[in-house]
């Protein structure tokens, strides 16, 4: 068969052998009139608690809501500092502006993309400097990959932060910590975590997760995503309406029973595109640099969420593939401390030179699970010829 195109993910290809299982789902919710809250979510919770080995997990409206839950449960407000990477989704730091709070950045480590540590101590002291109380550090798992956990909380530790972890790109990626092997976003205070549906788990709209060993946490984050409101109509403080739709629970729980498998095609494909470019000169000649594995030992240390290359003249290589019908992104273009909406922050072009530069030659390329070989073959043959 020749290959004409290839989509960035292809979700039809993923939820048709669902399709099923996920209606029969639908049709449950639908006939039980019980849309919000209730069995569905709890059993989902439940599920996803116990796939990720945490105590607490707590289903929410979206990846962005876990975030602002998180940091309110965290007692986060107007005058605090809250310092993260420079490099993410804009959700990262929009609910730190949201809650009140002034979001101090860092740069990221050149070749995995996530926080700094060092460059994260920097912003810690500098925020200090300025006068702010400093409540919490939010790592990002970018692409897949958990970030440093062990020297976050080590930063964590020594300056009494709470740690959120932004996990919504990493559910299932797992981190080697004190000789064991954890799951991404269950290492910190809290973790986040996205179900849109180009997540390696995505639901068919909008939903997200909060997860959390903390007991006392736990029942402060059910407290606020329901209007602060325990028992109905008496507020004791003012949370928000961050319900993870029933309907968006029963399709997860489809499919949360396929997600490892999902994981091991997703690394899968990367190997092959790893074999696939090692058989040309464009590794050797520095034309492009392939994803870095962190921790290559532990099982599902990188998911690719997304399968990022690096290229010096990015828009050229994105054209081209274009003209070819391939599919790509950029993930992402511009760094937090050079976003319009944060001028007011003081930063400028230069400060995070890794971040920068990131911004400038990062191009994610087709990894979906169900990708055949001979679109790989197709996807590496365009990038030679370019």
């Amino acid at each position: 068969m020749q290959i004409t195109q290839v989509p960035l993910l292809d979700l039809a290809a993923q939820n048709g052998p669902l399709k099923e299982k996920i209606m029969q789902a639908i049709e449950e919710v639908y006939d039980s009139g019980k849309f919000i809250m209730g069995h569905w979510v709890q059993q989902f919770e439940k599920e996803v608690a116990a796939y990720l080995e945490v105590k607490h997990a707590l289903g929410v409206s979206s990846g962005t809501d876990a975030l602002l839950l998180a940091l309110m449960a965290l007692g986060i407000k107007p005058g605090d500092a809250v310092v993260t990477t420079t490099f993410s989704f804009f959700a990262t730091a929009g609910v730190i502006a949201r809650a009140g709070a002034t979001p101090f950045f860092a740069d990221i480590e050149a070749d995995t993309y996530n926080i700094c540590p060092k460059s994260a101590e920097k912003a810690i002291l500098k925020a200090k400097e300025q006068g702010y109380t400093i409540k919490a550090l939010i790592p990002v798992h970018l692409y897949g990959q958990s970030a440093n956990m062990t020297a976050i909380m080590v930063l964590a530790q020594k300056y009494n932060l709470k740690v959120i972890e932004d996990a919504a790109q990493a559910i299932g990626a797992k981190y080697p910590l004190n000789s064991k092997t954890v799951s991404a976003g269950t290492i910190g205070h809290c973790g986040c975590f996205s179900f849109f549906p180009s997540k390696n788990l995505g639901c068919l709209g909008d939903g997200g997760l909060v997860v959390t060993n903390d007991d006392d946490l736990a029942d402060k984050l059910k407290l606020l995503r329901t209007h602060g409101a325990r028992p109905k109509y008496y507020h004791a403080e003012i949370g928000g309406n961050f319900r993870l739709d029933a309907l968006q629970a029963a399709v997860l729980s489809q499919k949360l029973p396929c997600l490892n498998n999902w994981h091991h095609q997703r690394r899968t494909n990367a190997t092959t595109y790893r074999k696939l470019f090692a058989a040309t000169d464009l590794l050797k000649t520095g034309y492009l640099q392939l994803p870095v594995e962190t921790y290559p030992e532990t099982k599902f240390g990188h998911i690719y969420n997304q399968f990022v290359i690096r290229v010096k003249d990015r828009e050229k290589l994105r054209t081209h593939l274009g003209k070819h019908k391939i599919a790509s992104e950029i993930y992402y273009p511009v760094p937090f401390h050079l976003q319009e909406c944060f001028k007011n922050l003081g930063y400028s072009k230069g400060d995070f030179p890794a971040a920068e530069k990131a911004a400038h030659e990062v191009l994610a390329i087709p990894v979906y699970p169900e990708i055949t070989k001979e679109q790989q073959e197709y996807v590496v043959s365009k990038l030679v010829s370019e």
